[in-house]
């Protein structure tokens, strides 16, 4: 029963999420530490109507949206998906492409093999195998821990620090909106819903996938934590003019503190780990959603020969980044940006899901009451940090 959860919580800790990570690390030290423990239940919240919908509906968002809402609503939201999932796609080849290049790898050897071995996970015609390997890729993100570990941090400053909130000034504005959108994605929405609808899990899963979602916003949050710990522990104090565009960047700042070799090694697995499978979620909730919008088949179940069209936007998705991030290296340098762009999207993503919540589910299931005012109330804060942050970042 566990799984959906888990996984679009590994692959929200993305390489465009540790980079606004670091750079948040670096830029203002500890003082966004504490929005990353904030961000834990505002995570939860939402993922947890994507279960809710899931499982009493079996049906994924896309089609929800097209069945309560119209043909209309339902390509506007496809729509935002796709530049979501074009924005994550880029920031994850990204990233591969950078690990190879810290050991004298072109990315023309490492984005071809990321490909092939994404396309292949993906091609078993089984749910369960995908699910299980993209568990297994997104655990090398706990090396995270030993990262921030290593980097030693003093916890009086750290406190100190995690209380000094600069809330006046646009640069850190910015990268509110960054962290936010580097929590809560289009893809994360669309995968989770149709994943459990894959998954057939029925109503008397319920309380296992909530806890499954529980878990995983957790360690997202944490894995979060920990790249700012270490950023704002090494970097911060003896580089903070540092530029962290790239995986190669953080890595040669990261690396004279925390050892040449194993540094390196461990920081390499983390990233690795965090872009495959970040890369299969954002390209599956692709290809279910478009699914869910037009009526093709969409399932992982089926043999790709029986499912072309939804393996054929797999197949776009995979080999359409990398071929991107192949030929155009100074895509790299967007990892913020696409961040801020997901929280911009924020509106549009919780608008619907709460309005899904409130009208689509059983009566007894609906969201209602108290609780409906607490989820409005949290959505409206969070878009509004999201969307003022991003604006007001980008007119400083």
């Amino acid at each position: 029963m566990f799984g959906p959860g888990i996984v679009v919580m590994l692959a929200d800790t993305d390489v465009g999420s540790i980079v606004t990570a670091a750079q948040s690390g670096v830029q203002w030290g500890y003082r966004l530490l504490l929005l990353q423990v904030v961000l834990m239940p505002i995570l939860y919240i939402v993922q947890e109507l994507t279960v809710r919908l899931g499982i009493f509906t079996g049906r994924g968002h896309g089609e929800l949206i097209r069945d309560a809402f119209g043909q209309r609503w339902a390509w506007i939201s496809a729509a935002g998906l796709g530049v979501a999932t074009l924005g994550a796609l880029l920031t994850e080849f990204s990233g591969v492409a950078g690990v190879g290049e810290l050991y004298g790898v072109p990315r023309l050897v490492t984005l071809p093999m990321a490909a092939v071995a994404l396309l292949a996970i993906v091609a078993t015609g089984s749910y369960r195998r995908v699910e299980r390997a993209a568990i297994a890729i997104g655990l090398f993100e706990l090396a995270f821990f030993g990262v921030a570990w290593a980097a030693r941090p003093d916890p009086s400053v750290m406190l100190r620090d995690a209380l000094s909130i600069p809330i006046r000034d646009p640069a850190y504005l910015y990268l509110v909106a960054a962290n936010i959108g580097a929590v809560v994605m289009p893809w994360m929405v669309f995968y989770q819903q149709s994943a459990i609808a894959d998954k057939r899990l029925g109503p008397e899963h319920y309380t296992a996938a909530r806890w499954d979602t529980a878990i995983g916003s957790v360690v997202t949050q944490l894995v979060m934590a920990a790249v700012l710990v270490a950023a704002a522990a090494t970097i911060a104090p003896h580089a903070p003019d540092a530029s962290l565009s790239t995986v190669g960047d953080m890595s040669k700042a990261l690396t004279p503190f925390l050892g040449p070799e194993m540094g390196r090694l461990v920081f390499s697995l983390g990233v690795l780990g965090a872009a495959l499978v970040a890369a299969i979620v954002s390209s599956l909730a692709l290809a279910w959603g478009l699914g869910e919008v037009t009526g093709y088949r969409r399932s992982l179940e089926y043999h790709p020969l029986e499912a072309r069209w939804f393996y054929g936007v797999y197949l776009v998705c995979v080999v359409g980044g990398a071929g991107a991030v192949a030929l155009s290296p100074d895509l790299v340098s967007l990892n913020v940006g696409v961040q801020v762009m997901n929280a911009l999207l924020l509106p549009l993503v919780l608008g619907f899901l709460i309005r899904l919540a409130m009208v689509a589910l059983p009566p007894q299931r609906r969201l209602c009451g108290t609780y409906l005012w607490v989820v409005v109330a949290v959505s409206a804060v969070t878009c509004a940090l999201g969307v003022f942050g991003g604006i007001a970042g980008a007119f400083q």
